[in-house]
């Protein structure tokens, strides 16, 4: 499975068309640092998960691992789409998350493709 989330539409940001839209008003202040405890913690996953796969036997546990990896690299997408949602943080700071993590999954895709599905 190598399709991206965007697809899911507002189920993932919250603004879908039931009118379920969020706002920072929404959430209490604790949720806020909440977010970007588990916007930290989805980053750190993804280098963790690409060093644990690269220190296993196999290609294929590597390739494993760095499908974990792509898995977090998601979620860090997500979380950033959930700030810009509620307008936390500075667009500017966001925007460069957002291109650095699409990046990050292009290299990730590239890397799992190159070791193949039979490794």
């Amino acid at each position: 499975m190598t399709q991206g989330f965007s697809g899911l539409g507002g189920l993932a940001t919250g603004n879908g068309d039931d009118g379920s839209d969020l706002s920072a008003d929404a959430l209490p202040r604790d949720e806020t640092y909440g977010l970007v405890s588990q916007l930290r913690r989805a980053a750190v996953s993804v280098a963790s998960n690409i060093a644990e796969g690269r220190g296993r036997l196999t290609e294929g546990e590597f390739r494993q691992f760095l499908g974990l990896a792509q898995g977090s690299n998601y979620e860090v997408q997500t979380q950033i789409l959930v700030a810009r949602q509620l307008e936390m943080g500075e667009v500017k700071l966001r925007d460069e998350a957002q291109s650095l993590s699409i990046e990050v999954g292009k290299m990730l895709s590239a890397l799992i493709a190159s070791l193949g599905a039979g490794s």
